[in-house]
């Protein structure tokens, strides 16, 4: 599982023209779900979102978790960033879960993250559909958390 973390000002999902979820201060998570994820790596992501200090504190210092200050979250599923790009120029998808079994995973995850931090913090886009995402991305801060990376911290 691959998360792309960003750090917003304001934040929104459109599909088919109208806007479907919205966000002011906080993170979108664009969520890459791959053939073997499990319940593992969607705790993984939760716990580093929930405790990442990205937000400033009262000295202009990134010291703050999302927790901290109450922040929202969007939740976006994006299958591209399992993509290879190591051979040619036409990214490989072979690593990214089919919707059968992602579907579930995404659907894990976002229940999760509400239970974790509750519903009227979180927002998420339309699994699967044709979605316009706009930010403002504050700082810039983007961060990646890789699950394999998990393996190596152990």
């Amino acid at each position: 599982m691959k998360a792309v973390i960003q750090r917003v000002a304001k934040a929104s999902v459109t599909i088919n023209n109208s806007t479907h979820a919205s966000i002011e201060k906080g993170i979108v998570v664009l969520l890459g779900i791959a053939n073997n994820d499990s319940e593992n790596e969607i705790n993984y992501i939760i716990k580093k979102i929930i405790n990442l200090r990205i937000f400033d504190d009262n000295l202009g210092i990134m010291n703050r978790s999302l927790n901290d200050i109450a922040a929202e979250v969007l939740v976006i599923s994006q299958f591209t960033l399992m993509a290879r790009t190591k051979k040619g120029n036409r990214p490989s998808y072979i690593d990214a879960a089919p919707a059968d079994i992602s579907k579930p995973i995404y659907t894990q995850f976002v229940t999760k993250l509400i239970d974790t931090i509750g519903k009227e913090r979180v927002k998420e886009g339309q699994f699967g559909a044709d979605m316009q995402v706009s930010l403002v991305n504050d700082g810039p801060v983007t961060i990646i958390i890789n699950t394999n990376d998990n393996q190596q911290e152990q």
